[in-house]
């Protein structure tokens, strides 16, 4: 039986947003036919009805589910009784006595649920003014380059307009949540007065005895520098920033789908913002006004951007192995061989990392690792290491670490031609991977050629054969020498050559 709340909220969605029948079945999960009921009803005098006393089936177990429900008050959120579970329960219990039907018992589970937990609870319909947002990360596929991964994307969302921006990244850290939110200051040209915020770990530290948070050292910076004041939504209660979650859902379907493919994460980035400007030129959905026009008047009332520029960025002390290799988030980044076992600085954004040595000064840098990459290897400095010992260099760590084609082929070298090959190495590796050039290599070894002129032939012609040529430029006017034919010398010297008669 439904709540005059459950019959308000169909009202509502009937008559204020204008919703179908079965739209409104679907939001509510209530029989279509019910819907369609009250939807029509016309008359809501409360009828003075007599009460029948009919006893249900379900009555002899009606006190056993009660107390497994009140129970679950104590437990966890995700290990409380489902209806399922429950019926699963009595059907073991009683066995051959318990004959009543799964819909029964999730029918008396639902009613019994509302009161139970319904009590304790109560929403507030909370005032968003002009000039706030709230924000949220949501997942996502993804496909750079050829490579498919799942990521995420950071959305903002201003409840006062309905308008709203996202930016795609790689990981849910906090140098991916910050350029997210600072790509989106810029491109607004202006930063929200109060943003809201769950209890994310890149955020929140702690969540203090009084209902205030510890926040992170880099968040408190962030916002320090762009001057907002920061909400954080009580545990496990989303509803407190239910429009930008809906905007995650809304942004997923609308600009996700089919799963982008790109070359370049930071490009296809800005694309996003254009993409989310446009999506502004329709009509809110109860305002009957451009979500556009509403979000000029949400921006009037944000702050200016500071002048400075905020460089985000994660600066962590670490030591590198024998190898001269470092370990960041559980992920191998190569430094080079001559700051093996020495302390070093890792320096982190959303895309890159770069290892720096005690001046701060860079030694390498990579791009940022993500999902089961595990390690990234820069071979130009291990390279040169290694051509200068070249007869040495089967007995080295870094000589083990080589592809097994690499391995084989210098071990059929001679001492100048080896040395000649590792400085090859070292050249394609400054203009490409290292697996460019295993390919060259394998493409020359499979086919029985051994001198390196012809593999990088080979190389040269993956890397640079796409290369543009530039045009011969013709100056219109090609100027022209005049000259003069004098052959006045020559008559001299004719002249004197001559025999006197």
């Amino acid at each position: 039986m439904l709540t005059m709340a459950d019959i308000k909220y169909i009202k509502d969605l009937s008559d204020k947003k204008g919703l179908s029948l079965r739209e409104i079945s679907r939001i509510t999960g209530f029989n279509f036919r019910t819907v369609q009921k009250y939807v029509d009803k016309d008359d809501w005098s409360k009828p003075l009805t007599r009460k029948k006393n009919s006893k249900s089936v379900l009555d002899s177990f009606a006190k056993t589910i009660d107390e497994w429900l009140e129970a679950d008050l104590k437990a966890p959120r995700k290990q409380r009784h489902t209806a399922k579970r429950i019926y699963n329960r009595l059907s073991k219990l009683y066995k051959d006595e318990f004959t009543v039907s799964y819909r029964t018992v999730a029918r008396y589970v639902a009613e019994k649920k509302r009161k139970v937990y319904g009590s304790n609870e109560s929403y507030i319909p909370l005032y968003h003014p002009a000039g706030e947002a709230q924000l949220d990360f949501g997942m996502a596929e993804f496909v750079e380059n050829g490579i498919r991964y799942e990521g995420c994307y950071v959305a903002m969302s201003f409840p006062y307009s309905n308008g709203g921006y996202i930016q795609a990244y790689k990981g849910t850290n906090i140098e991916c949540l910050l350029q997210g939110m600072q790509n989106i200051f810029n491109h607004m040209g202006r930063v929200p007065t109060c943003i809201w915020f769950d209890n994310d770990k890149a955020v929140v530290k702690k969540i203090l005895t009084n209902g205030e948070r510890e926040v992170t050292d880099a968040f408190n910076r962030f916002r320090l520098h762009y001057g907002f004041e920061s909400n954080f939504c009580n545990p496990d209660s989303g509803h407190e920033k239910g429009h930008v979650e809906n905007k995650v859902g809304y942004s997923r379907r609308n600009m996700l789908v089919p799963v982008p493919e790109f070359k370049d994460l930071q490009e296809f980035n800005k694309n996003l913002l254009i993409e989310c400007d446009e999506d502004m030129h329709r009509k809110h959905y109860l305002k009957d006004i451009l979500i556009k026009t509403l979000f000029e008047q949400d921006k009037k009332a944000m702050k200016p951007l500071p002048k400075a520029e905020y460089e985000i960025y994660r600066l962590e002390k670490v030591k590198s192995d024998k190898y001269g290799k470092v370990n960041f988030e559980n992920r191998k980044y190569s430094a080079s061989p001559e700051h093996a076992q020495r302390e070093l600085f890792v320096k982190a954004n959303a895309f890159n990392v770069w290892i720096l040595d005690d001046q701060y000064q860079v030694v390498q840098w990579h791009n940022r690792l993500y999902g089961k990459q595990k390690e990234s290897m820069k071979w130009e400095p291990y390279l040169v290491l290694m051509s200068n010992r070249p007869n040495a260099i089967k007995y080295t760590g870094f000589f083990q670490q080589l592809p097994q084609t690499l391995q084989e082929y210098l071990s059929g070298c001679d001492y100048e031609q080896k040395k000649a090959t590792l400085r090859m190495l070292k050249k394609m590796v400054a203009n490409s991977e290292l697996e460019t050039a295993v390919d060259a290599f394998n493409y020359c070894v499979q086919k029985g050629i051994q001198d390196l002129d012809s593999i990088w032939a080979r190389y040269y012609s993956m890397v640079f054969a796409n290369a543009p040529i530039p045009d011969i430029v013709v100056k219109d006017e090609i100027p022209c020498l005049s000259y003069e034919v004098n052959n006045s010398i020559y008559d001299d010297l004719l002249e004197r050559g001559l025999p006197h008669a």
